[in-house]
This record gives structure tokens, C-alpha cells and sequence, in this order.
């Protein structure tokens, strides 16, 4: 194996992918290190829905994922069914039709060398600029000393940053420190949009709460349900979901929007402690529903970023639990009414999916991990609507464009004084965020060389809660991709890559740069009545 690239990335994430291929489609040779034995991360883990509310504002390679994605369904079903309809184009997708349309981008490019099972171990640093990276093979224990021209951290919780010794923020800003009025300590009523008493603004080293996003099948032929409950399963963890019950937080949201993926037969039930959506083959994208009080991820992963693998693995073994024992509550428990566990028993781990993990999602969900504190930092004010600023503003080295809402998962267990919410869930913060340009500078770190960051990039925890999504890590993964191949070709820092030439390439491979008036969907969207978007489905 060859011990030497031009590029290694590290994370086989969406994000990481883009870089890979960007870099590789130039000539370039890129290790592709990932420490699971699949690529894709959440986008082939569970999450079948592309988080995107203004799909104008997402182009390059994620177009072309989606575009074999539908191409893959016209194939099976055939364009002009009502199965092809569920994937909405190529936007939804199953877990194993996603990893196939990633698996087949990688293999047209043989100067893509793919490091399955291969964990981070640290890395190497000469004068503050990276120079090797070492990595585990985690079936055979063999160590490796990979030494590249450039590096990418494409992982969720900015791994190789932190090896490097690049300075990052982990945690909540204050809401003094950026003037962000969401930042911070917050009760934050999402059905009204207004801050509650209580909400202190004060900083902590707080995380939203990670979860695992499922895919669920409705068909009793590709099925595998559970036969008895998981370790460790305390059914004290869920009975807090008969109150919710009761006070009406399982009902529906206070407005509907049509294409979001309600499921009206689930309001009022405690099916709704999920929220499902239709994906092809009888099958469903289930997240949790972070609006339940008695949610029981929150505070669940404390630890998990600094803490080493062996003991990473066990938090990621907790909230699988968590998962399971959720599912195996509302299925079977005496106390769940019997039309509700009725209504919960159609919906079953997916025999086909997952097949060398229990049927289950092999990545966990880490919304945020650490943030890189880079060459610029976005915050609130840049991914929203001001009196001071109505529209976008716009940046030299504009590379991608952002526009989902601001979006984050509760973060401690404890709910506000009138019982609405858990501190720190800022739900869907669609009536102020706007799309936004995002520059080059965020993934670009303050002193350390031959690093570029394409997922923990340079954002307050507020800002960020809006950039976490899979398609602009994708697209910011293609401009990192880019960035590396022409600081090498020009012999150059990766701070000193020409922006021009930069925004030229990414634009001639359908790159969006600028925030035009989006109007929410695109036109074939339209048509087919529905609104891109995975989160608001509350």
C-alpha cells in the first residue's frame, strides 16, 4: 500500500467524498481514510432525506449524487410510478442506494485510494504545517504514517484539526460574545419563536444531543423486528413520553406545511415521540422527535469528543440502546395504549439495510463536535435576517452557499419553568434564517499549514446549527477538494490559493456562489408539491 498522496482526507463522510473527488476528477492521488467499513456517513446511515430548503442554493457534486440516486429508481421502478415519487427526484433515498451512488462516484476515479476501518491516531507537525498523518487499520492493528502535500478533516467532530493542534470552540458561545441573540443557555418556544424566561445566554462547553437516525421498514417481508428488548433497557427512560401525551406536546405542530412529512395518524399518539416519512420500497426515514420532554438523548453524549475511541464506541453503544429501547417501549409496553403500539408495530429495522450491523445504523448522529476557530467565523448575524442587514451579504472568497434553518437539538435534559421545551432546542428557525454565503476563510485554519477543514468549519454554535447539513458540507467539501489540487499545482499555502481561480473552476462544475432571491424549491419540486427539508418534520 502506498504510504504517500497528494491529498489525504480524513472522514469518509459527504463532505469528505466531495473533497476526494473534486481532487481526484484533477489528477490528484487522495487516500480516503475512514474509520467505519462503510462511506457516507449520515447520508447512507439513516438520514434518507437531504436537508435542504432552497435546493437552488445546492449544486455541484451533490446535484450529481442525487442524479444517480434517481437514476438508480427510474431503473427499478420506473419514472412514472407513484414508488418513483417517493424519492422526490433523487432528494430521498434508502441508506444502501445511497452508499451505491457514492461507491459508484469513487470507483471511476482510480487515483482515489479508499482506507475502510482506518482510525485517526494523530499527526504530524513541522513548523506548523501538517505533514503526515497516522492511521490504524482497525481489523489488522497495522499502523500507518500517511504523508500528503494537503490534508482535509471531513470528519463530524473535527478530529484532525484537534491532532494538528489547530485552535478550536467547543461548546455554546455566550450571547455577549458575538451579540447573538440565540446564543448561549436558551428556552427557546418553537411554536410561537420566542425566547423564554429563564434563557440565561450564558456560555458552556454544552453539545446538542446526538442521536441515531432510522431507517425503518413498513414491509412485513423486509422486516426484522425486535424479539426482546436491548441491554440495559430501563423503561423509566420513556414513560415521561405518557405525560407529554397527556399535555398535548404529541399533537400536531401549531402550523402545517405541506411536504414536510407529517404523518396526521401519529398526532396524539406516542408514535409521534418519531417523526416518519415515506421513502421508497416500503420503507421510512425516522428521526427522533426532539420536542417530547422526555426525549432521553440530552446530555447523553458528555464526553464523547475528547474522549478516546474505546470509550467513544461505548457512548455510541449507549444511545444504539436508547434507540432500540425507544422502538421495543412503544411496541410492546403495557402502558403504551394499544392502538398506539399497534400504529408503532408497523415500523421495523429493515432486513435489507445494515446487514453487517444488526440492521442498524452504523454512524451516530454527531450534529456538532468541534468547530474550528479559522481566517473568518460566521455567526448568527451572517446566516439571518437584521434590521441592519435585510439581505445576504456577500464575501470575496464566497465558495459555497448556506440555507437551512437554524436548527439545533436540545442540549441538557431540563425543561423551561412552563414545561414547552428542553434548554437548548432551537426548532427550525425558518422565519429568520435566510440563504447565505459562506467564505473560503472558515475552513482555513489561523496558524496551522496544510490543513483544510470541509465540516467542523469556523462557526459560533448558532451559525453552525444552520451549516450542519449533509448537501453544504458537500458542496463546501467540493471547494475543498479543489482548493488542495490548486495549491499544490501553484506551489502555494492553501491560504494563499487564487480565489478567482478557485470560484472560476468551482462555477464551470456547477457550484452555487451567490444568494439569489431563492424562493424555497425548485421547479420540479414545485410541481410535485412538496418542500425539500428533513429536520422540520415536527
Amino acid at each position: 500500500m502506498a504510504n504517500s498522496w497528494d491529498l489525504v482526507v480524513i472522514g469518509g463522510t459527504p463532505g469528505g467524498i466531495a473533497a476526494a473527488i473534486a481532487a481526484a476528477r484533477q489528477g490528484r492521488t487522495v487516500a480516503l481514510v475512514e474509520r467505519q467499513s462503510h462511506i457516507g456517513g449520515m447520508s447512507t446511515s439513516g438520514l434518507g432525506k437531504s436537508d435542504i430548503e432552497h435546493p437552488e442554493a445546492i449544486g455541484g457534486l451533490f446535484l450529481e449524487f442525487i442524479a444517480r440516486i434517481r437514476e438508480t429508481y427510474v431503473a427499478s421502478l420506473g419514472a412514472e410510478s407513484e414508488a418513483f415519487a417517493l424519492c422526490r427526484e433523487g432528494y430521498y433515498f434508502e441508506p444502501s442506494v445511497a452508499e451505491a451512488a457514492f461507491l459508484e462516484m469513487l470507483a471511476e476515479l482510480p487515483t482515489i485510494e479508499l482506507l475502510l476501518d482506518h482510525q485517526l491516531e494523530g499527526a504530524a507537525v513541522q513548523q506548523n504545517r501538517v505533514t503526515a498523518v497516522e492511521l490504524q487499520n482497525r481489523i489488522t492493528g497495522e499502523r500507518i504514517l500517511a504523508s500528503a502535500s494537503a490534508f482535509v478533516d471531513a470528519t463530524y467532530e473535527g478530529d484532525l484539526l484537534a491532532a494538528a493542534g489547530a485552535e478550536f470552540r467547543l461548546g455554546r458561545e455566550s450571547r455577549e460574545e458575538y451579540g447573538e441573540s440565540h446564543a448561549g443557555e436558551i428556552f427557546f418556544d418553537y411554536r410561537n419563536g420566542e425566547i423564554l424566561p429563564g434563557s440565561t445566554g450564558q456560555g458552556d462547553d454544552r453539545l446538542p444531543a446526538y442521536t441515531y437516525r432510522l431507517c425503518l421498514s413498513s414491509d412485513p417481508g423486509n422486516s426484522a423486528p425486535l424479539t426482546q428488548p436491548p441491554a440495559g433497557y430501563d423503561r423509566t427512560n420513556y414513560l415521561g413520553y405518557l405525560d407529554d401525551l397527556e399535555s398535548g406536546r404529541l399533537s400536531a405542530p401549531k402550523v402545517l406545511k405541506d411536504g414536510w412529512g407529517y404523518y396526521p395518524e401519529h398526532f396524539d399518539t406516542l408514535v409521534r415521540a418519531l417523526s416518519v416519512t415515506d421513502l421508497p420500497n416500503g420503507k421510512v426515514d425516522a428521526n427522533i422527535n426532539p420536542r417530547p420532554l422526555a426525549f432521553p438523548f440530552a446530555e447523553e453524549n458528555v464526553g464523547y469528543i475528547e474522549a478516546n475511541w474505546r470509550r467513544r464506541d461505548e457512548i455510541a453503544d449507549r444511545h444504539r440502546q436508547l434507540t432500540l429501547g425507544l422502538l421495543w417501549f412503544l411496541q410492546q409496553d403495557d402502558a403504551v395504549p394499544a392502538e398506539h403500539r399497534e400504529m408503532a408495530g408497523k415500523y421495523h429495522l429493515p432486513a435489507d439495510e445494515f446487514t453487517d450491523n444488526g440492521n442498524f445504523p452504523w454512524q451516530l448522529y454527531v450534529r456538532e463536535g468541534r468547530r474550528l476557530v479559522g481566517l473568518a467565523t460566521l455567526t448568527e448575524h451572517d446566516v439571518t435576517f437584521t434590521g441592519d442587514a435585510p439581505a445576504a451579504g456577500d464575501y470575496e472568497d464566497t465558495i459555497a452557499v448556506g440555507e437551512f434553518p437554524i436548527d439545533s437539538f436540545p442540549v441538557q435534559k431540563r425543561p423551561s419553568d412552563c414545561g414547552v421545551v428542553l434548554e437548548g432546542y432551537l426548532g427550525m428557525l425558518a422565519h429568520i434564517t435566510r440563504p447565505y454565503p459562506i467564505p473560503y476563510r472558515v475552513m482555513i485554519p489561523q496558524t496551522i499549514e496544510g490543513l483544510i477543514v470541509s465540516v467542523a468549519v469556523s462557526a459560533t454554535h448558532v451559525a453552525y446549527s444552520s451549516i450542519r447539513m449533509e448537501p453544504t458540507w458537500m458542496a463546501l467539501g467540493h471547494a475543498a477538494g479543489l482548493a488542495a489540487h490548486k495549491a499544490i499545482e501553484a506551489g502555494v499555502a492553501l491560504r494563499d490559493v487564487d480565489i478567482d481561480s478557485l470560484q472560476a473552476s468551482l462555477a464551470a462544475e456547477g457550484q452555487v456562489l451567490a444568494c439569489a432571491n431563492f424562493s424555497g424549491g425548485s421547479q420540479a419540486e414545485k410541481s410535485a408539491g412538496f418542500n425539500v427539508s428533513t429536520e422540520a418534520t415536527f
